[in-house]
């Protein structure tokens, strides 16, 4: 059976509408997964306006997709009031909006009406004004989930990376290189290579200085933190190797030897997996106890209404997403 998907309509200000209403007319989604449209009738509507597509669409309560007539598109709009949102115009009231319809996917998804979600491009800076406590959607999600150990994973042309750290100042990032957290990264891009079913399910660690550290003469991380980090994966059972220099990792990936790469920081690894496949980029949203996966592109406000925005990448979530379900529905082996 496939698996049901909450497809999230994003920020309404943005391409995330556009993106959702050309990729319900693709037949090709269709036989992957079930989309369930989560937010405003009126939205929707506004996309398939900007996308120029016609579909057949019904609102209906969370606990009744099912009675949704075949070849018609479920809706759970829970009464949100019709607004005007300007394209390209970040505001509070688009990011309020935004939150609640995520609420609503991930209580279905709790609630097990949904197997997953996938949600069209938000605002980060609108978010916040809409009252995300968080400093991303990531921690908003694990928040409401009761999940502590959480973590972005990017896709792009068959190469999944996920980082040790994240959004903090370059400047910082060698004094939050841990051995824990080099493993909490490790697992859980090995899991999530497993879940997406990945055959060569090998993770690279990437070294952090250059040329790899130069066996200490250039930085001793590699040495002291990464190594012994790759060793204890390898102790546990994970196909770990490294760690390898930065400037070549990505070719071997490149060649097939691994599509699993774990990197130190935020650009090591978002340079090469955004020019492998911008068009095709996911964002996995790691270690939740929900699959949840967007395109890894943003808002594009400069395109915003044009109705030329490429469906691709939300297309790629969905396909990624609706894998993961099935394979979370599946015996533990």
């Amino acid at each position: 059976m496939k698996p049901r998907l909450a497809w999230v309509l994003g920020d309404p200000a943005g391409i995330g509408p556009e993106l959702v209403a050309k990729s319900l007319v693709n037949p090709d989604m269709g036989k992957v997964s079930c989309p369930v449209v989560v937010g405003p009738m009126w939205l929707l509507e506004r996309g398939m306006q900007v996308a120029k597509v016609k579909l057949a669409a019904t609102r209906c309560d969370p606990s009744k997709v099912d009675a949704v007539p075949p070849g018609t598109v479920p809706v759970v709009d829970t009464g949100w009031p019709e607004q005007e949102f300007p394209c390209g115009v970040l505001s509070a009231a688009a990011g309020k909006l935004c939150i609640d319809m995520l609420k609503v996917a991930v209580d279905m998804a709790r609630a097990g009406q949904v197997d997953g979600v996938v949600f069209a491009p938000l605002n980060k800076e609108a978010l916040s004004l809409g009252g995300n406590p968080h400093k991303d959607e990531l921690h908003l999600f694990a928040d409401w989930l009761g999940d502590t150990d959480c973590g972005e994973i990017n896709s792009a042309a068959g190469m999944f990376t996920t980082r040790v750290t994240s959004h903090i100042p370059l400047k910082d990032v060698a004094a939050n290189i841990r051995p824990d957290k080099i493993l909490r990264a490790t697992r859980m891009l090995f899991r999530i290579l497993r879940e997406a079913g990945v055959e060569n399910t090998t993770v690279a660690v990437a070294a952090l200085n250059p040329h790899g550290g130069e066996h200490g003469l250039c930085g001793t991380e590699e040495i002291e933190i990464i190594g012994p980090a790759v060793k204890q994966a390898q102790s546990e059972g994970i196909p770990a190797v490294g760690p390898y220099p930065a400037d070549t990792i990505f070719l071997r990936a490149k060649r097939g030897e691994f599509h699993g790469v774990v990197i130190m920081y935020h650009d090591q690894g978002q340079v090469a997996t955004k020019l492998l496949g911008f068009d095709q980029g996911v964002t996995v949203q790691g270690g939740l106890s929900v699959v949840i996966a967007t395109p890894a592109h943003g808002t594009a406000f400069d395109i915003a209404g044009k109705g030329i925005a490429n469906p691709g990448a939300f297309q790629a979530a969905a396909r990624l997403a609706a894998h993961m379900a099935a394979a979370r529905k599946q015996p533990a082996r």
